[in-house]
């Protein structure tokens, strides 16, 4: 059975046999995605098909949904990739879209195993969903060829752009590239010439580059089209594409009883896509979380549908009253910079006896009578 047939099969489920069959697989494919975040290669082409397997069918490792990064698998390494140097290229796929994770893969070998390399690899936005999933099985096949294949979830996107000092896609993007570039030196591998389909200004990029890996004797090739122009580029970007389709074709939803109206008949998933929009417009179902975290909170179509039919959450923050108390709980008075200079209005006796009222709580906790346990009596 080839890794498409694979992520292709879906049986129903029509006994109760079957539903605890599924549960045991679905335990078993959690348990493996976590794996992939130690960073450590897979042990062998089997354990990287058995890998690639459990990441399409969108099982996803628990913190991701809440925090923290994606999973990042690593393939089996052969002999003849710690031999010499490899040539290695990198690319992405979903960067733009407001529905679903971007993937981000690299693929290498020893440029002396060329000649055993499928042809046809290309940019794989330019390939038919079948050539695509074609050149992928021959990559599986190809025991020369190694991979690495960075998961960022859509959920894992937002929190980042919607921090109070947003960490932008290029950022992401350069860092998820310079991560799985680490990941395989860090496995021993030496690599000769990355080449890398640029995400911004490709010099820029390129000097950011040189000075990660400085001391490596990495020539870094950074140009828009790579993955149209250097076949390690096309094999990374065909390793993104159908992986990220595959990821959104088994999507599991995360929440509890979610069923969105119109299933996944999204379209492209674009912001551009008339079938995307009505999509989004039909599952804003929650007035509070809004959409189910298929969805990156951070684009604008999905700000402007939470805006108009989300409820407005004002988040009320405490002063620390503890920093600022001195014995009996009576907040002291922030001290101005200028209080610290020689020749500042403020001696230190006045300072020590500086009081002011102590700030209101919020409405929540003074409605509720709340105050801030500072004992606890056991009784």
């Amino acid at each position: 059975m080839t890794v498409s047939d694979k992520i292709d099969t879906k049986k129903p489920l029509d006994s109760e046999r079957d539903v605890d069959v599924d549960e045991e697989k679905s335990s078993s494919i959690k348990k493996t995605i976590q794996k992939t975040i130690s960073s450590t290669p897979q042990s062998n082409r089997e354990d990287t098909v058995k890998t690639l397997e459990a990441l399409c069918d969108s099982k996803r490792p628990s913190p991701s949904d809440v925090y923290g990064r994606g999973p990042m698998l690593i393939s089996d390494i052969p002999s003849s990739a710690r031999k010499g140097a490899v040539i290695l290229g990198i690319d992405e796929a979903g960067r733009g879209p407001v529905l679903g994770p971007m993937t981000y893969a690299a693929a290498y070998w020893n440029a002396d195993q060329s000649k055993s390399i499928p042809k046809g690899f290309n940019d794989s936005k330019q390939l038919t969903e079948k050539t695509r999933l074609s050149l992928l099985q021959q990559a599986i096949d190809t025991p020369d060829i190694c991979f690495v294949l960075r998961v960022l979830h859509a959920s894992e996107i937002s929190r980042n752009m919607l921090r109070s000092d947003p960490y932008n896609l290029n950022a992401m993007s350069h860092d998820a590239a310079i991560g799985m570039i680490r990941a395989v030196l860090d496995a021993g591998v030496k690599i000769d010439t990355a080449y890398i389909d640029t995400v911004g200004m490709p010099d820029a990029y390129r000097s950011r580059l040189e000075r990660e890996f400085n001391g490596h004797g990495i020539r870094f090739v950074v140009e828009k089209k790579a993955d149209a122009k250097y076949a390690p580029c096309s094999a990374a970007s065909v390793v993104a594409k159908v992986s990220r389709d595959k990821m959104i074709e088994n999507w599991k939803w995360s929440e509890a009883s979610f069923e969105p109206d119109g299933g996944i008949d999204f379209g492209s998933g674009y912001p551009s896509d008339p079938k995307c929009k009505k999509w989004l417009d039909q599952n804003l179902l929650d007035p509070v979380f809004c959409f189910p975290d298929l969805v990156r909170f951070s684009w604008g179509p999905s700000k402007n549908a939470m805006k108009d039919k989300g409820v407005l959450v004002e988040w009320e923050a405490d002063e620390d009253e503890e920093d600022n108390q001195d014995s009996d709980g009576v907040a002291r008075q922030q001290l101005s910079m200028s209080s610290f200079v020689v020749g500042g209005k403020t001696n230190d006796t006045k300072k020590e006896n500086l009081r002011v009222k102590k700030k209101r709580r919020t409405g929540y906790f003074e409605k509720l009578g709340l105050r801030s346990v500072t004992t606890i009596i056991e009784t």
